[in-house]
């Protein structure tokens, strides 16, 4: 039995050490595989433009500007209908429309920032930066204070304060300040549950003016905005030129009826921002950038790590069971929040990242998925504009039509290395406790002499083994091989131990059909 496994795999074992010694080198990032991956992308424009058309048309959005980016540059944009329907001026990707709460992320970026610089710390009570709140009455004596994070994740017990606080943008810090010292009302104690509040980035970039000495509109303007280029950026309306601002709407009777704009204030922080397509994708950019985590020179405003920190699902995650794709196929999806985002994961485990924006007279979102390095963003200044309903049928309709792939991680050394000692033990399981390279549990979990049994096995289904997969990384220290024989194949699985080098903890030999 254990000659007729060794015959079979006589070629690989010979090839292993060869395999392990060309794979021998330092972390790789992830990459694309995909051989003209940017032209099977705009193979999709076509479509997509229809799609946003035909939504705009058929939901009453006065105007709307979108864009495609794709590894962080803006490859495909366009618009439809009007920014000044009076006026007749189209709406394009060079038209500035206020974002609402895409804002937040801008202010928690600038949080992170001062982090990085020593300036406050997340776990800090609010009330060291504000002290009008060190007064505040929880629900309970046993309360934590509310932190830089609570605000951060929508946890800080405020109640949700929609649409109240859209209304909020112009109010001054004196007014800001004056609520906290009448005192506010709780909804949940500090830390316990997410509920959205304005209130909360409000507050956040009071701190922002508090420990950087500039209003959150300098600060972010100056370390966030102008660095990337994003010249034609805006928070207060009046400063826009007429040309180029977008004026807000609602559909109301079967006409557009004109909104009125908001002026800058306190509350710009958690949806003031007034932004072009092209402004935008230039912050996407940034995002996008932080994937794959790698060695390269940092060249943002603030450091890869800070932004892949951002987008971390830190609260609570919460399941739609009934989710189904935009073609109607069902896909339950798990969401949560981060530091100003929504992070969402859906049934085909795609990752995405982004956020929406509604204010009286606008609605807006975008979303990035980091692990296919492309991006969706849409405007629009109709009220609350569903933004994300025809953004998520864009992003599907993209992964379908051009089957792009996700990135890929090329395998460690270490399990290249683990690879080619498995394929020597699997042909001889005598030889696997001479073989030093399983961890100290392996034998008291898994025993040679049944494991021999399961590979002769499995080697009787296969016949003739044709070939040997290279190692499916999971990440660093997991992982998995193809054995590809004649009738079937049979998966290995391994996982390494933390040790240097790690050895083998855990594995799996299974017949999986061809």
């Amino acid at each position: 039995m254990r000659n007729m496994i060794a015959k079979k795999l006589s070629l690989y074992l010979a090839l292993s050490t060869l395999t392990f010694i060309a794979s021998a080198q330092s972390y790789r990032p992830a990459h694309f595989a995909d051989a003209d991956r940017l032209k099977k992308i705009q193979s999709t424009y076509a479509l997509i433009d229809k799609l946003y058309k035909d939504f705009a048309e058929q939901n009453h959005w006065p105007g709307m500007a979108y864009g495609i980016v794709v590894d962080g540059k803006l490859v495909h944009s366009g618009g439809v209908g009007y920014t000044d329907i009076n006026a007749k001026i189209p709406a394009d990707a060079s038209s500035d429309f206020r974002i609402a709460s895409m804002t937040k992320s801008l202010t928690a970026m600038a949080i992170l920032k001062l982090r990085d610089e020593g300036k406050l710390k997340l776990d800090d009570p609010a009330y060291l930066y504000i002290p009008e709140m060190k007064g505040l009455k929880y629900l309970t004596k046993d309360a934590t204070p509310i932190t830089i994070k609570n605000l951060l994740t929508h946890t800080a017990g405020y109640p949700e304060d929609n649409p109240r606080g859209d209304r909020q943008l112009a109010v001054s810090d004196d007014e800001l300040l004056a609520l906290y010292k009448k005192g506010v009302s709780f909804s949940n104690n500090p830390g316990l549950k997410y509920e959205y509040s304005n209130l909360g980035f409000a507050t956040l970039g009071y701190i922002i003016k508090k420990v950087s000495g500039k209003t959150y509109q300098d600060y972010i303007t100056q370390y966030i905005l102008n660095p990337l280029g994003m010249t034609h950026t805006y928070w207060e309306y009046t400063k826009v030129p007429k040309n180029k601002l977008a004026l807000g709407y609602r559909w109301l009777g079967g006409k557009f009826v004109e909104q009125p704009l908001l002026h800058d204030g306190a509350y710009g922080a958690m949806g003031g921002l007034i932004t072009t397509i092209e402004d935008f994708s230039k912050y996407m950019a940034v995002h996008m950038d932080a994937w794959p985590p790698r060695n390269d020179a940092e060249t943002s405003p603030i450091k890869r790590s800070s932004i892949r920190e951002m987008q971390y699902p830190w609260d609570v995650n919460y399941l739609s069971a009934n989710a189904k794709t935009p073609t109607g196929r069902p896909c339950p999806n798990v969401s949560a929040y981060a530091y100003g985002l929504r992070w969402a994961k859906d049934c085909d485990n795609r990752v995405y990242i982004g956020h929406t924006g509604g204010l009286p007279g606008f609605g807006s979102q975008w979303n990035i998925m980091p692990d296919y390095g492309v991006g969706v963003v849409v405007f629009g200044n109709l009220t609350y504009a569903n933004a994300g309903a025809i953004n998520n049928r864009v992003l599907d309709t993209l992964l379908v039509l051009s089957a792009i792939k996700p990135r890929t991680l090329p395998a460690s050394a270490i399990l290249n290395q683990r690879k080619a000692d498995l394929l020597k033990v699997i042909s001889n399981w005598d030889t696997a406790k001479a073989s030093g390279i399983f961890a100290d549990n392996f034998f008291m979990d898994y025993f040679p002499d049944k494991l021999k049994v399961a590979t002769a096995e499995a080697f009787a289904k296969t016949g003739n083994i044709i070939s040997v997969t290279d190692v499916v990384a999971e990440n660093q220290m997991r992982g998995y091989f193809i054995m590809q024989g004649e009738n079937a194949n049979i998966k290995v699985a391994f996982t390494l131990t933390p040790e240097n080098p790690g050895l083998i903890q855990e594995y799996h030999l299974d017949v999986v059909a061809k």
